[in-house]
């Protein structure tokens, strides 16, 4: 949605009428979801003329604006007991990577901060999060190949209640949403953390890539179904023009996006800003 979407718009509309359909399509394929879109158009259709380029953006921006929370909780910590952040997300979207600059983040507030290895099912997931550990200079948890993640985040729990570590951040494998076995292990995760504390996982954070458009919202549904959805971390909202999908969870779970990732750097992470989002979008 950002750049590339407003762009398109330009050049398709200016100095010519407005052709509806070719609008819905256009609005739909910049990954802002059915609902989202006939909103736009509703509101275009409202005003006595036929949009020019610059009502078409002015709107958009307008709804948009009216969609997307300004002022997302912030991750603080508990006074008394670790804040577990459970990371899920299907392979490939960067989720161990959002781990780890998540974990920087936190430490660069000066937080305390352990990561859990409970990816245990593809062994470089534990190595790429133990070279990170390393890097940031935080703790990590593992255990050994093809070991219960559940366990896992219940003995790493006890180990950071123990440090006093005010946040425990568990990288989950990835998987993907169609798998029913695999969600329901996420589930057992989840009630296991929930013998600690009824509350936790007090956070669950999904990582979606910005590239695979419409696709991460189904993701975003079926996540949301198996541990309940606090937020979202968007990766490579990196000028690809791409980030529509981000409205459209939004707007159609109410789930906000936390976090996004820019880059390749530990750095090029950061809390997810509405105002600078809508601003960047042309």
């Amino acid at each position: 949605m950002p750049i590339g979407f407003f762009k398109s718009i330009v050049q398709k509309f200016t100095g010519r009428p407005v052709d509806w359909d070719e609008l819905e399509e256009t609005l739909i394929r910049a990954d802002l979801g059915v609902s989202m879109t006939m909103k736009i158009l509703t509101s275009l259709r409202s005003r006595d003329k036929l949009p020019t380029t610059n009502d078409i953006i002015e709107v958009t921006r307008e709804e948009v604006a009216k969609v997307l929370p300004f002022d997302p909780a912030p991750l603080r910590p508990f006074p008394a007991k670790p804040k577990v952040i459970l990371v899920v997300g299907v392979n490939g979207t960067g989720k161990t990577t959002s781990t780890a600059k998540l974990a920087y983040l936190l430490k660069s507030r000066r937080h305390s901060v352990t990561l859990v290895a409970a990816d245990t099912f593809r062994a470089a997931a534990i190595e790429q999060l133990g070279i990170w550990s390393e890097r940031i200079g935080v703790e990590m948890i593992k255990g050994q190949y093809n070991a219960d993640p559940a366990a896992l985040c219940y003995d790493a729990y006890v180990a950071a209640d123990k440090r006093n570590t005010e946040f425990l951040i568990c990288d989950t494998a990835g998987r993907l949403h169609t798998k029913i076995n695999l969600m329901a292990e996420l589930n057992k995760v989840k009630r296991t953390l929930e013998k600690h504390d009824e509350t936790a996982p007090h956070e669950c954070l999904l990582v979606v890539d910005a590239t695979t458009g419409s696709n991460a919202l189904q993701q975003a549904k079926e996540f949301n179904q198996a541990v309940k959805l606090t937020g979202v971390i968007v990766t490579k909202l990196d000028g690809s023009g791409k980030g529509g999908v981000v409205i459209a969870i939004q707007n159609e779970l109410n789930i906000p996006t936390r976090f996004i990732g820019t880059g390749e750097k530990l750095e090029d992470f950061a809390a997810f800003d509405a105002r600078v989002f809508i601003e960047q979008m042309l």
